[in-house]
């Protein structure tokens, strides 16, 4: 088998996969968003008739990729594997979405960078020759999150101004071994950067040292400069987090003109999302919307997305463990 690594972490895929089509479905303040336009579903409320957040979320997962099968005009039975996770425990919107598909199914983790992550095991998984075509899906939910990592909505508690919203919202899409679409052509796994955060309203600080570590570890072993993207977007930062990763790659020698993150476009300033947005969500509806209709139209050739995690759960926050980040880069090209 010829091994495709360039470098410590990146990979270059002989066969990149074809996105064959995308889907994305939000919640309300979503829609209600500047990117609103570019998804293709929006739901009136964020529980849309379901008997919890739980189930809505679940719900709003199968939404979007059974839209993203349909789109794609292939049969179900077509499809090889599900690769589909989420921010609750144990990926329970993932696998109840997948008991409802029928296809066979990995489950991932990533927290917000499962979109990026997923996209990248797709394409190994095609490249490899163990599959054709293979379903992405990636879900979170504001109510559902807010549940499990912090504290309930019906108390109204006040958020840090470094906070960020979690995205209502479900993306997917179909990646094929070939036809027409933009091509996953090269991922860079990121590996664990921990530097000592403790705050789970501060996520973006968490993150921002791993996201930079795997940019510039993507740059040095593709030997490339950011001025080879049209786009270089993280997954969802925030402002705070997205601050600081600039800060680190400009001593590092990287001065980016063309560097923008999901958490910071989702949302305008006057939804009082504070710091941005978050949530495995964000990243996947932002790319399968308004990302996917900038390379379709040829305004964006070459993109590089991040998504940026932090991986931590409640229990570890209150035994005062610190939040460990990653970052996950995948490279899509018209």
């Amino acid at each position: 088998m010829n091994l495709k690594r360039i470098g410590n972490q990146t990979v270059v895929f002989s066969n990149p996969s074809v996105i064959l089509s995308s889907y994305s479905v939000v919640g309300p303040m979503e829609g209600q968003g500047p990117l609103g336009k570019t998804f293709n579903k929006v739901w009136q409320d964020n529980i849309n008739g379901n008997t919890s957040w739980e189930v809505a979320e679940t719900k709003m997962l199968e939404e979007a990729m059974e839209g993203a099968v349909k789109q794609s005009q292939i049969k179900k039975d077509e499809i090889d594997y599900l690769l589909a996770g989420d921010l609750l425990n144990q990926i329970i919107s993932a696998n109840f979405a997948a008991r409802t598909m029928g296809i066979p199914f990995i489950g991932l983790y990533g927290a917000c960078s499962t979109m990026a992550l997923s996209m990248s095991v797709g394409t190994m998984l095609i490249d490899g020759g163990f599959a054709r075509k293979v379903l992405v899906g990636v879900s979170s939910h504001h109510d559902t999150a807010e549940r499990q990592y912090r504290l309930p909505t019906e108390q109204g508690g006040q958020r840090a101004m470094s906070a960020q919203w979690t995205v209502t919202g479900a993306g997917s899409l179909v990646l094929g071994q070939s036809g027409e679409g933009p091509r996953i052509t090269a991922a860079t796994i990121g590996r664990i950067v921990d530097f000592g955060e403790t705050d789970a309203n501060n996520m973006g600080a968490a993150m921002a040292p791993a996201v930079a570590d795997t940019v510039i570890n993507h740059f040095q072993d593709m030997n490339r400069t950011p001025e080879d993207y049209d786009l270089i977007i993280s997954g969802d930062l925030g402002s705070v987090g997205l601050n600081l990763t600039q800060e680190v790659l400009k001593k590092s020698g990287l001065h980016f003109q063309n560097f923008s993150d999901c958490g910071v476009l989702i949302y305008d300033k006057n939804q009082d999302a504070h710091a941005g947005a978050s949530g495995c969500g964000c990243s996947a509806v932002v790319f399968a919307g308004h990302i996917m209709e900038k390379i379709k139209s040829g305004q964006y050739k070459r993109v590089l997305l991040v998504g940026s995690g932090a991986l931590h759960s409640p229990t570890s926050s209150l035994q005062g463990e610190s939040i460990p980040g990653i970052g996950h880069a995948v490279v899509i090209e018209a």
